[in-house]
């Protein structure tokens, strides 16, 4: 037997007025949320629609790739099954339920009788219901006609407009779809018959659902007047890094298309103002944009990194390639502590966010808290271990000036005086694997060490096959590697990068080490961040495009190794 667990009812609601209440579970108590999910970024999503799905009992989606959407912009993880004694599997869900308002259990679309069915039944018993819908609910939807079923079962709703993809595609493309010279814009949707006599002026065109019937669309305007060399721009799932345009004239745009493998869903602009894409693409000349980009990090570290590699266009990937442990025998760590509270120390020594971490994490199991500090000088390899501290509420007495390393933190740190340092003696929790360069260089400098390990770092398990035989291809556009132990243990899980594939490092040490297993270094961050890192990539993707274009080349990725075809793809 399966059962569902789900966060509790009594979830913040929101009312006509914007005001919150919270859900009685009565019949009463229903309401439905009619909320646009934009074109596909989910930054398009709005403030509104954050909220209304943080209180959401009940998500109706749309769009097969809207749980995963929300799963995203919400943190809220993937379900998990728990199997108890007697056998019986619980799925447990930390999120709202989700029920697909698209298609039905044979995969069809449903009607829109069907789908208000679908938002109606938890409504009616009680529940908030948000219902996602692709783009605007009341433009080019079934919004209307769901909310009208509302009305008629006396439940009470409210809309949350989108962006919709007939304005937000052609600006991610660069085109602009007013300006001084051009006022007039049409949108037309193109899955019934359409008089294309009426639009055989020159205002601007934006045409839904006219993958299939271009050919058709284009040669009635051309037949109503239009001439036959007026710009036209097809783009394909627009606001996505997929985000492909093809741009063409009337009497070429379908064999364009074709040739460019266009598929729905895409928007097309007919007019003059498709020529301005050219000085203005934005999105699509992003120096990553498409990238596939390989994130081998511990899992909870790489969120700023990947974050910032979307900003530049790129397609992270996280693989796991370290899991961080608590160490084998914990006795070192809890004398080490004990020792601390005691005063034994004059200072302690942060090599990494992790090591802060698990002097946390022990601190919380004795039941201390920052307090035990006071009088402790405090040393940090460098700014984002620093964050960690300060995230504590500690202040890092030491940070290195220049290189962020254990040499550069050898650097700035003081020979041991004896009439000032009443204390002669270091606390350094580290990783297992850490390097004797720090130890032996404080030694040198008077101090005596305790050089504890404080948690371990073990090689994660393998990935998938699909995502194996991806790196070993050139599937990948680059891989950005952050420690020298990322190098070892994605070459030792997942095997060597292809040689296609741009290998970023994060500084020297990981650049040597990458040298030694037969990686080609082509960035190296002039600082040891991740954020820098990424920058770093950025910079190289921008020259390399700039090199293509100059040259006269299709804009490629490094994952791109066979000859272009000829169609004309404007990036």
């Amino acid at each position: 037997m399966t059962r569902r667990t789900a966060g509790s009812n009594d979830r913040t609601t929101a009312t006509p007025g914007g005001s919150p209440a919270v859900a009685t579970g009565t019949p009463d108590g229903g309401w439905v949320s009619f909320v646009g999910s934009g074109p596909g970024d989910p930054g398009l999503l709005t403030v509104r629609a954050l909220d209304l799905l943080r209180a959401a009992d009940v998500v109706v989606t749309e769009a097969p790739d809207h749980e995963l959407l929300v799963r995203s912009v919400l943190g809220i993880p993937t379900p998990t099954v728990v199997t108890d004694e007697d056998g019986n599997e619980t799925v447990v869900d930390e999120g709202p339920v989700f029920l697909d308002g698209g298609f039905g259990e044979d995969g069809q679309p449903l009607t829109h009788a069907a789908r208000a069915k679908v938002v109606l039944k938890p409504a009616k018993a009680g529940k908030h219901v948000v219902r996602l819908m692709t783009g605007d609910p009341f433009l080019y939807a079934s919004g209307p006609e769901e909310a009208q079923a509302c009305v008629k079962a006396g439940i009470g709703f409210e809309i949350v407009p989108g962006v919709s993809s007939a304005t937000a595609v052609p600006a991610y493309a660069g085109i602009p779809l007013t300006t001084r010279s051009h006022r007039e814009v049409t949108v037309v949707a193109c899955t019934d018959k359409v008089d294309w006599s009426q639009y055989a002026d020159g205002r601007t065109l934006v045409l839904l659902s006219s993958v299939g019937p271009i050919a058709d669309v284009a040669a009635a305007l051309v037949a109503a007047g239009r001439a036959a060399t007026t710009p036209v721009a097809m783009t394909r799932v627009g606001t996505t890094t997929e985000q492909l345009t093809v741009t063409s004239t009337l009497e070429n745009i379908a064999a364009d298309a074709r040739a460019a493998k266009i598929q729905p869903p895409a928007v097309t602009v007919v007019g003059e103002v498709v020529d301005l894409r050219e000085t203005l693409s934005w999105f699509e000349t992003k120096p990553l944009f498409g990238w596939r980009v390989l994130v081998p990090r511990t899992k909870d570290q790489a969120g700023p990194l990947s974050a910032r590699l979307r900003g530049y266009g790129g397609v992270p990937e996280e693989v796991p390639t370290i899991s961080v442990e608590p160490p084998r025998n914990p006795q070192q760590m809890d004398k080490a502590v004990r020792g601390l509270v005691e005063g034994r120390y004059e200072w302690i020594a942060f090599t990494s966010a992790n090591a802060v971490r698990a002097v946390r994490e022990k601190f919380e199991e004795y039941g201390l808290d920052a307090r035990a500090f006071s009088g402790l000088k405090i040393a940090a390899v460098g700014d984002k271990t620093a964050e960690a501290i300060a995230a504590w509420g500690l202040r890092a007495d030491l940070v290195p000036t220049g290189e962020q390393s254990a040499a550069g933190l050898l650097e700035v740190w003081p020979e041991y005086d004896e009439v000032l340092d009443p204390i002669n003696r270091v606390f350094l929790p580290r990783a297992d694997i850490a390097t004797e360069n720090l130890v032996a260089g404080l030694i040198d400098l008077g101090w005596e060490c305790d050089d504890v390990t404080a948690y371990r770092t073990v090689r994660a398990a393998p990935p998938a096959a699909p995502v194996r035989d991806a790196i070993k291809t050139g599937k990948f556009d680059a891989v950005v590697f952050t420690s020298s132990s990322t190098v070892r243990n994605l070459v030792g899980i997942a095997g060597k990068p292809h040689p296609s594939t741009v290998i970023a490092v994060i500084g020297p040490a990981t650049a040597k080490t990458a040298e030694e297993h037969g990686l080609r270094v082509d960035v190296m961050a002039p600082s040891p961040s991740a954020e820098v890192l990424a920058d770093a990539l950025a910079d190289f993707g921008a020259a390399r495009r700039l090199a293509l274009v100059e040259s006269g080349q299709p804009v490629t990725k490094p994952s791109d190794r066979k000859t272009a075809s000829r169609r004309k793809v404007s990036n």
